[in-house]
């Protein structure tokens, strides 16, 4: 997976706006296997600053009370058009870098606990690395040797995705270097920051908060560190709770594992079968499951059927709308609605606009 790179306003606003809408093919996009922390944190600051956090999660399936239910996931869909309309409602230019400092190891439960008690850095973050997932990581994180002196935690987008670009790098490297002087105290401190992006307008908090060199318009997003620090041992080290907390961590990972292949292969089911408004019995038996199993093991994932099942046709909608090239009645119907009223009543539900907003060029 490649880095995102800036992009140049060569384009169109009308294409901008339709590309924006485009569904990704990559599974991972919509499948909910993504714990609500981050979310958390925004709503925390929005209570705080008393904006009302309920208008982020319409159309979405999603409550306030769900936010903070460490049982519930969500997908990278939901959580990005969450931060989107965020980013809005908090317009601030550094809001990235403030969610970032906002957490600390407390925020990474289990994971920060079994990072804690590691033997050396070096093994708090390959623990970091390894388990980024259960703490609601949006980022994909690697460590890459770059010379005898310096390794790097290099940070890869998911999707392309610029609205949001800087704001993920921001929440991963402040709370990353929040978490990092809180295992090994203040006294850690990066060799630079590289960011692919151009510098904001708040370029100055970065300096002050890294204490480091930061370069913009780099090739990929990373902060670079001397080796030495790898090598250090954790004054917290504890090895029957690193043990216990790394044995929490693994059980955590293969519940997202497996929460992931079952609503998966219902999603595929769906994609393939939309147009014929598949009822839950009917996707059980494609899957050789009693339609009570398939409901159980869909509750363990943190999904209902229906909620899947709009989700799919919502995007499946927005995509088509996009497309420009079937009419409203004809898109109800590649959906499942026969009815292009009860589609339009529908798609107002799933996304609180009606389909005629979502054409290119459309308000």
């Amino acid at each position: 997976m490649t880095p995102v790179r800036s992009t140049t306003s060569k384009r169109k606003p009308g294409a901008m706006k339709t590309a924006s809408r485009q569904v990704p093919a990559d599974p991972r996009y919509t499948a909910a296997v993504i714990p609500t922390t981050i979310l958390a944190v925004l709503a925390q600051i929005a209570d705080a600053e008393r904006v009302a956090v309920e208008p982020w999660l319409a159309g979405l399936g999603i409550t306030r009370a769900q936010i903070d239910d460490a049982a519930v996931r969500v997908s990278y869909r939901q959580a990005s058009l969450i931060i989107k309309r965020a980013l809005r409602a908090i317009p601030r230019s550094s809001f990235g870098l403030e969610v970032g400092a906002h957490q600390s190891s407390g925020t990474f439960g289990i994971m920060g606990l079994a990072m804690m008690t590691a033997r050396t850095f070096g093994e708090a973050v390959n623990i970091g690395i390894e388990h980024a997932d259960i703490t609601g990581a949006l980022m994909d994180v690697e460590l890459e040797v770059l010379n005898v002196r310096e390794v790097a935690l290099v940070a890869r987008p998911r999707f392309a995705d610029e609205e949001i670009l800087v704001f993920l790098c921001e929440e991963l490297f402040a709370s990353t270097f929040n978490l990092a002087r809180s295992i090994v105290g203040a006294a850690f401190k990066p060799e630079r920051l590289e960011l692919t992006y151009p510098p904001p307008p708040h370029a100055a908090d970065y300096r002050r908060l890294f204490d480091c060199e930061v370069r913009f318009g780099a090739s990929r997003n990373r902060v670079v560190i001397g080796s030495r620090w790898l090598d250090m041992r954790l004054p917290t080290h504890h090895p029957v709770s690193a043990q216990q907390a790394l044995a929490i961590c693994r059980e955590q990972a293969a519940q997202i594992k497996r929460q992931s292949e079952i609503v998966a292969s219902v999603e595929r089911i769906l994609r393939r079968r939309l147009a014929e408004h598949p009822t839950l019995g009917e996707v059980a038996s494609n899957l050789n499951l009693s339609e009570r199993t398939l409901r159980r093991q869909l509750a363990a994932a943190g999904r209902v059927y229906r909620d899947i099942h709009d989700q799919l046709r919502t995007e499946r909608a927005l995509e088509l709308l996009s497309a420009g090239a079937l009419s409203i009645a004809d898109i109800g119907s590649e959906v499942g609605y026969s009815d292009a009223r009860e589609f339009r009543r529908a798609f107002k539900r799933w996304t609180g606009a009606a389909p005629t907003a979502m054409r290119p060029g459309a308000g």
